[in-house]
């Protein structure tokens, strides 16, 4: 009988600690944040960096940052400058010499003119996202330092759909580079409204009537309903009294701040889905569900997460465009002829800038490394989905969710998937033999 209360005492606590688990609890199983060995594109250069395969040669301004741009092939017309003091490194950031974000699909970085340290996010197959600094000092053997935890202060909550990732934000700014937060804050994706976007930032482009909230200083005490956005709209180039010559080049590109932001919370998205599987295996082997499939509490935490990133990576509500959108920096021209590309040239990473974002709604972050790290059981369950969305006879449900992909639209985006994406092209041919 005692033996029984036990057991009967700890099973309930078992069951209790799991079910009590936050889905901010990254540091134990399975997740494993700080204990687990990264394997991403910084931790892959940190190693030929310690055997002196790589060397990184040092500029006398901007110390490595120009060395790993060009290593990990970033290219600098997706520089985005903030002067909002949002950063790691507070104090250097100024309207002068605002913070420079450059990225690529799987790292984004942060360099400020004479900070002690380049700040980088890396995203990582395994654990999502890990957070690095690098120290700006010269030295004969650069290396990256991770994160112990003090970057998920900001990187890890609700913003970032509950698990390590990036973000871009939206304040209102004083001259002094401080966030006025009596005025609130904005988190920015692909279906933000412009009116809502880039507080902080400057903004290099055209948008015709559509505003923003970039390109503008403001004092807290300011009634917001004083404050014109007008002001801050249409500008091509920098203000004169920013110090160009600190700068690779002299933008920050409406085009290249808008891929951000979408690729931002696409790349949460995908390391929600990760995470939620290993949970929900973890949960069921616990208690021994795992012989007889996945429990009815992992199957639905798998829809959840993986129906909420398929309607992301296809822009269901995606913020319409009334005016053209056109970029000052080539980001525009060069990120539209990347690869890969179906037979006609179409492909996911052709931009429309007219009505929406992309020509062909579907996220070109399907074809990345961290997309292809999705457990099984996940992958499954967006393979079968896409393969509905683009369907004919779609269900009627979708038909309302998915209404902005008309049938040449859905007809299109099978055909690039057919010819670029195998994985898929497997799971969209066989639905259509059957």
């Amino acid at each position: 009988m005692l033996l029984r209360i036990v057991v009967t005492i700890a099973t309930c606590f078992l069951s209790q600690s799991i079910y009590a688990q936050s889905p901010l609890d990254f540091e134990g199983e399975p997740i494993n944040y700080q204990t687990t060995v990264p394997s991403n594109a910084i931790s892959r250069l940190n190693k030929t960096l310690a055997t002196g395969e790589t060397h990184l040669k040092y500029h006398p301004v901007r110390g490595y940052l120009d060395a790993i741009l060009e290593h990990l092939k970033i290219s600098t017309t997706t520089q985005a400058l903030v002067y909002s003091k949002t950063s790691l490194q507070l104090r250097p950031i100024s309207a002068r010499k605002p913070r420079a974000l450059y990225f690529n699909d799987e790292v984004y970085f942060g360099w400020v003119p004479t900070g002690d340290v380049l700040e980088i996010i890396a995203s990582d197959p395994n654990l999502g996202t890990v957070f690095y600094t690098l120290s700006q000092r010269k030295t004969e053997t650069p290396a990256f330092v991770k994160d112990r935890g003090q970057c998920l202060q900001c990187h890890a909550n609700r913003r970032t759909k509950e698990v390590p990732g990036p973000l871009v934000r939206s304040f209102f700014t004083s001259y002094s580079g401080q966030p006025a937060y009596n005025f609130g804050s904005h988190l920015s994706d692909h279906t933000s409204p412009l009116k809502e976007r880039w507080g902080g930032y400057y903004v290099t482009g055209n948008h015709g009537k559509m505003l923003h909230m970039g390109n503008l200083f403001v004092y807290a005490n300011d009634p917001e309903e004083d404050i014109s956005l007008k002001s801050g709209a249409n500008i091509t180039t920098l203000p004169r009294s920013v110090k160009d010559q600190v700068y690779p080049v002299r933008h920050s590109d409406i085009v290249a701040l808008m891929v951000l932001e979408h690729q931002t919370q696409m790349q949460n998205l995908i390391t929600k889905v990760i995470y939620e599987e290993r949970r929900g295996v973890h949960y069921d082997k616990a208690f021994n569900l795992d012989e007889q499939g996945p429990s009815g509490f992992t199957q639905r935490r798998i829809q959840r997460a993986t129906e909420a990133l398929v309607e992301y990576m296809f822009f269901v509500d995606e913020f319409k465009l009334t005016s053209p959108i056109k970029g000052t920096s080539g980001f525009s021209k060069q990120f539209s002829t990347r690869t890969p590309a179906a037979g006609e040239g179409h492909s996911l990473y052709q931009l429309n800038l007219k009505t929406r974002m992309f020509e062909f709604p579907l996220s070109y972050m399907i074809y990345s490394e961290a997309f292809s790290a999705i457990g099984p059981m996940s992958m499954t369950r967006i393979q079968a989905r896409v393969a509905e969305i683009l369907s004919e006879t779609h269900a009627e449900s979708d038909a309302h969710t998915f209404r902005h992909l008309t049938p040449a639209l859905r007809k299109s985006i099978k055909e690039i998937l057919i010819e670029t994406h195998p994985a898929l092209k497997a799971q969209l041919t066989s639905t259509s033999t059957d």
